[in-house]
């Protein structure tokens, strides 16, 4: 499935509820369902800059040119949110992950008026790491 294709999946999906307080739940509950990361692999170089809480975050590249993406936080809707990243940017290539505006993401997904601008910032972040990769 490309890029655009997850993203407008979780777009309907977030359809399905009826307000945001519904649409934080769902988050949430994506973070802790998100697997561990190995601690291991939690160090300065993988910490990404620019979040309120502590995120680290890791990229394989698959023998097929797609990246593997690992991340994990303290902070539970901040997994939940890494959880939402990881379904967009897992499995995709380098170009493709290129491609994704952050403003068009947001937006398409109403994060850009729901959640509060320091989480905002934290997750344009981690896209933004995601993207160096």
């Amino acid at each position: 499935m490309q890029i655009n294709e997850k993203i407008n999946q979780i777009a309907e999906d977030f359809s399905y509820f009826s307000c945001w307080e519904e649409k934080y739940e769902y988050i949430i509950d994506l973070g802790k369902k998100l697997p561990p990361m190995d601690e291991a692999l939690k160090t300065e170089e993988t910490k990404v800059k620019g979040c309120m809480s502590q995120v680290w975050l890791v990229a394989l590249e698959q023998n097929d040119n797609r990246l593997k993406i690992i991340a994990d936080s303290d902070a539970i809707i901040v997994k939940g949110l890494i959880a939402l990243v990881l379904k967009i940017f897992d499995g995709a290539t380098r170009e493709e992950i290129k491609q994704v505006n952050i403003s068009e993401l947001f937006k398409k997904l109403e994060l850009d008026s729901n959640i509060a601008g320091a989480r905002r910032n934290g997750l344009a972040s981690m896209i933004e790491k995601i993207k160096t990769f």
